[in-house]
């Protein structure tokens, strides 16, 4: 194992996963920094390993001043405390099925290494398949069901991952930290999912410069929608009825904010906008076979 993986409680459940974010480039919406954490606290998950920062960051760069450089907080002239890079996994489960939950910091330098350290903590901690998340923005209807755009390790998992109503990537251009370890993944031989959810954003300036842009900082309309299939791909049983909730009081609030722009401009014509957008938008939902299952023994009986 690397050297630099400490791994302080090895759990020893049947199966194990792992969802894992960053703080990284692709985290519209807070998808990658903020839903491991919100992860982290649903299922009070415990700090059982991680991964040292040691030459995976960078301390300044010439004219950026305080952009990379760690932060201090001194009393009468001594260090209260010192900010560092994190990369942690967390844990919960029971003897059948666990959950490894990775939260980390996106590296700067040394890329391959990186990628390496968290392939190999993912095996010694028996990970049979990791899904890490992430966010885009785009236009898209903010009242819809998310899309989702899809990266994997292995060909061998495509069939599979069809049925969780993605769509696989096409992008070409700057690579994101999940699909730079999906690429690594596959010489370790180990199965990784990268699903990007897109978030609502929308540039108002064709229409007005009096509009500022509208986008959604903490997507819990995605989170929820990356985990309805992150829950049922790992079987967890996750009660997701907070983030339900959440996402609902998401889009009201959405709702809101278009109204008033239209009651206070509106010449702007800024509902036709937003039709547009949601006439060009194609929904894919997704529906896992043991909803209807159950939606048919709903209407004739055990017998469906």
């Amino acid at each position: 194992m690397d050297e630099l993986v400490t791994i302080y409680d090895k759990p020893s459940a049947h199966e194990i996963y792992m969802v894992a974010g960053w703080q990284q480039w692709a985290d519209a919406g807070a998808v990658s920094s903020m839903l491991p954490l919100y992860l982290i606290n649903l299922t009070e998950a415990k700090k059982i390993a991680d991964i040292a920062p040691h030459g995976f960051y960078l301390f300044q760069l010439p004219g950026t001043h305080g952009f990379l450089r760690p932060e201090v907080k001194l009393e009468e002239g001594y260090r209260k405390s010192m900010s560092s890079h994190t990369n942690e996994f967390y844990y919960s489960g029971d003897d059948e099925r666990g959950l490894v939950i990775f939260l980390g910091q996106e590296p700067h330098m040394n890329g391959e290494r990186y990628a390496a350290a968290f392939l190999d903590a993912a095996k010694a901690l028996n990970v049979k398949r990791v899904v890490i998340v992430g966010g885009v923005y785009g236009a898209i209807p903010y009242d819809r069901e998310r899309a989702v755009s899809c990266v994997y390790s292995l060909p061998s998992m495509k069939a599979e991952l069809e049925r969780y109503a993605v769509t696989f990537s096409n992008y070409e251009g700057g690579v994101s930290i999940g699909t730079y370890i999906a690429h690594h993944a596959e010489a370790a031989g180990v199965e990784v999912v990268v699903m990007y959810a897109f978030v609502p954003a929308y540039d108002f300036s064709q229409l007005s410069d009096q509009l500022q842009g509208l986008r959604v900082e903490s997507d819990f309309k995605a989170w929820h929608d990356l985990m309805r299939r992150i829950n049922h791909m790992f079987k967890l049983g996750l009660d997701l009825s907070e983030l339900e909730r959440e996402s609902s009081k998401l889009t009201a609030s959405i709702a809101q904010k278009i109204d008033e722009i239209d009651k206070r401009l509106p010449q702007l014509g800024i509902r036709d906008f937003m039709a547009r957008i949601s006439a060009d938008f194609t929904e894919q939902p997704f529906m896992p076979l043991d909803v209807w299952e159950r939606g048919l023994k709903d209407l004739f009986g055990d017998d469906a």
